[in-house]
């Protein structure tokens, strides 16, 4: 099941220090918009998500539909897609993407541990 790209996303507590704090370990900017409480930061083709105020807790994030890039795939499996994969598996969905509905769409789990995964498709 390709999940597409994968990042973190740090809910943290003061997005100018977390900028400066991980642009000391050499991650810049690549999106994102700290006026609304948000960056997406990368080294190489690792790829962090700040984000103040959005969430509790930080997330493990795949992106079906987009590279590490972030540039659309030429053929991804669709959420929806993913998501009747994991139900039909028995796995529970805390949120689900709705089944009436194309493109953009995102969904929520847990792993056993209680580590919350984030499935967000932004195509």
């Amino acid at each position: 099941m390709d999940l597409g790209a994968f990042s973190i996303s740090l809910a943290v507590k003061d997005l100018p220090a977390s900028r400066a704090f991980y642009e000391k370990l050499g991650f810049t900017q690549f999106g994102g918009e700290e006026s609304q409480g948000w960056l997406i930061m990368r080294n190489g083709q690792h790829v962090i998500g700040l984000f103040q105020g959005m969430f509790e807790g930080n997330l493990l994030t795949f992106n079906p539909g987009w590279t590490q890039d972030a540039e659309p795939k030429e053929s991804f499996t669709d959420i929806r897609e993913i998501q009747r994969k994991l139900k039909a598996m028995g796995v529970t969905l805390t949120s689900e993407a709705d089944e009436t509905t194309t493109g953009p769409a995102s969904l929520f789990l847990s792993d056993p541990d209680g580590n919350v995964i984030l499935l967000d498709q932004h195509v």
